[in-house]
Formats: C-alpha cells, sequence, structure tokens
C-alpha cells in the first residue's frame, strides 16, 4: 500500500467533523509530500527542532500542530508558525505560549493534555489539574492563546475494553469543561484523541482529531 492509498483508506472512515493529523514525526520531506500531494495539509511532529526543520523547507499551507512534550525553552522555536500546540501539561507553559504568542503577534490555539492513561509516563495534567488550572486561565489575562479543547493518550494496552473508559473519561472532562468555563464559546470544540491502533474507538467517544502516523506512513 502506498501513503495515498493509507490516507484515502483512513480518510473514507473518518466521519464528518473529524480532522486527520498526519504524525510526521521521523518521516522524510519526500514521504511527507507524497501526503501533501494527496491532499493532507494537517501533519504532526513531537520534536521541536525537527518540526523548525520541516517547516522550513516544505509547502508554507501546511498546518503544523506539535504533539509531543513542549519544554518552556523551546515554545519560541515554533511560536512565529505552529497552527496548534496539543500538549500543554502545565500553567507555566502556556504562560510562556502566551508570551511568545504576544511577541510574535499571534493567537495561538492550545489544548490541555489530560492524563487518562493508567501508565505513570504520560504526561499531562489529572482531572481535577485541568479544572484548577482553567479557573487560572479564565481570571488572568492570556490574550495569545484560545484554549482549544483537550488532548490526551490512552493506555497502550489491547484492553478494548480500558481504552474505550479512559477515552470516554477524557470526553466527560472535555463537557465537564465545556459546561462550567466555555458555555456559549465556540472556540472550546476539540478533543484530540485518537492514534493508529486505537482511533476508532476514540471516535466512538467524540474525538475530533485524531493523530495517526505508522498506518499511513507504514511503521518506523
Amino acid at each position: 500500500m502506498t501513503i495515498e492509498k493509507n490516507l484515502n483508506t483512513i480518510c473514507s472512515s473518518l466521519p464528518e467533523g473529524v480532522k486527520l493529523v498526519a504524525v510526521s514525526k521521523t518521516k522524510s520531506n519526500e514521504e511527507i509530500m507524497e501526503a501533501y500531494k494527496a491532499g493532507q495539509r494537517i501533519f504532526g511532529e513531537n520534536k521541536v527542532q525537527e518540526l523548525v526543520r520541516k517547516w522550513e523547507s516544505l509547502p508554507k499551507d501546511i498546518e503544523w500542530h506539535f504533539i509531543g512534550h513542549l519544554q518552556s525553552n523551546k515554545v519560541r522555536f515554533i511560536a512565529p508558525f505552529v497552527a496548534m500546540i496539543h500538549s500543554v501539561d502545565s500553567l507555566k507553559v502556556l504562560t510562556i505560549i502566551n508570551d511568545e504568542a504576544k511577541r510574535e503577534g499571534r493567537v495561538i490555539p492550545c489544548l490541555l493534555q489530560v492524563h487518562i492513561a493508567n501508565e505513570e509516563s504520560k504526561f499531562g495534567f489529572s482531572p481535577e489539574e485541568a479544572i484548577q488550572v482553567t479557573f487560572a486561565i479564565k481570571n488572568a489575562e492570556f490574550d495569545n492563546v484560545t484554549i482549544a479543547g483537550v488532548m490526551g493518550v490512552a493506555t497502550y494496552t489491547d484492553d478494548v475494553v480500558q481504552i474505550k473508559k479512559e477515552f470516554s473519561t477524557l470526553h466527560t472532562i472535555f463537557q465537564n469543561l465545556k459546561d462550567v468555563f466555555f458555555g456559549g464559546n465556540d472556540n472550546f470544540r476539540e478533543i484530540s484523541m485518537g492514534m493508529s491502533h486505537d482511533y476508532q474507538y476514540a471516535i466512538e467517544n467524540g474525538s475530533t482529531m485524531v493523530r495517526i502516523g505508522s498506518t499511513i506512513f507504514g511503521e518506523r
């Protein structure tokens, strides 16, 4: 199967309103261009240096999403161009994103990463912390970021019941935040969850954005 055929297969399986982020980390410019020529425009990267390098050399109508753990001292490198940051996991990082966006004269859409997996290695706020940080955001001057929704990564397991439970938990957290803090705010609308091995379960539980790499580009 080619990248183009893989993309077409995935896109035909996605319901209306679910965006595809093609995870292009470690992939060559040639592989990314194959997906681009097939119509894909949203790509996700998890390393700042690699993202900057690709942004500089690839078509400027690509919408680059940062999906990895973001260190505060690296924010300035992607602030001029990044279309969305999926992985905000501290108020400190969000404050720096806001400052760098202000310097660039931009407003950067961000997602709050919530820890839903039964794994210590995953980053993100606890459900309680997500409420606390959203309260802090709403009561501070964050004029150069938009909180566009939430992101989460399910446990890497074959236990479908557990995966669905974790995705359902993230959907509930999103709805709670929406009801309490973002009623009537159409900007808060994204639930970024689901990867190559579990995106169908994520969609069943309300995902609006899936992050798929190996199913498009093949295993590393």
